[in-house]
């Protein structure tokens, strides 16, 4: 396989960050960084204008940090409430997913890009959860995010509370007879 060895512009996951000299598949430089103007390629003819360009991306990135740590302080007082309508055991209808989150941070007045919050999975069921928005590479935020059903938690809870029992007085019923069959031919073979 051919490697190409290109400077990024911009910081790209599992590849590297800013102003960083790395070898990458030719084919992903040709076809996505280069033509989206993440990445230069990094040839002898270019070398000095890439450590220029280099030392700048760098500054940048440092000065970009500090406004990143600056915003995580700011936002650190945040909590997001979503209510979406539930079925019986707590699932929602629909989902919570970074689209909403990052729509619930801009009401808020943060505009943050929702490729940037980090959510493996949308959220299907009520609960609390905590949501990572990466502001910077290395600076991360976890924002918490409770989902209710509509008309409020109590109603969910109440919910979760009443087939909690019996879900459990279900297990219950059928184990028993389990060991009493067992008992009997136990006795049946004395």
């Amino acid at each position: 396989m051919a490697n190409t060895t290109v400077l990024l512009r911009e910081d790209m996951e599992h590849v590297g960050g800013r102003g960083e000299i790395v070898k990458v598949k030719a084919g992903y430089a040709r076809n996505y960084l280069l033509p989206q103007g993440f990445a230069t390629l990094a040839t002898k003819g270019n070398i000095k204008q890439i450590e220029q360009e280099r030392a700048s991306l760098l500054k940048k990135a440092a000065i970009e940090k500090a406004t990143a740590e600056a915003q995580k302080e700011q936002m650190e007082s945040i909590s997001l409430t979503f209510e979406r309508k539930v079925g019986e055991h707590g699932h929602l209808f629909g989902s919570v997913t970074s689209m909403d989150i990052a729509d619930a941070l801009k009401a808020k007045g943060y505009e943050i890009d929702r490729r940037k919050i980090v959510l493996k999975d949308a959220i299907k069921d009520t609960g609390e959860y905590t949501v990572n928005v990466k502001l910077h590479r290395e600076v991360t935020l976890a924002v918490p995010v409770a989902v209710v059903g509509e008309g409020g938690e109590e109603t969910v809870k109440e919910e979760k509370k009443a087939t909690a029992p019996k879900a459990e007085a279900a297990v219950e019923e059928p184990t028993a007879p389990v060991v009493e069959e067992a008992d009997a031919t136990e006795e049946k073979a004395e």
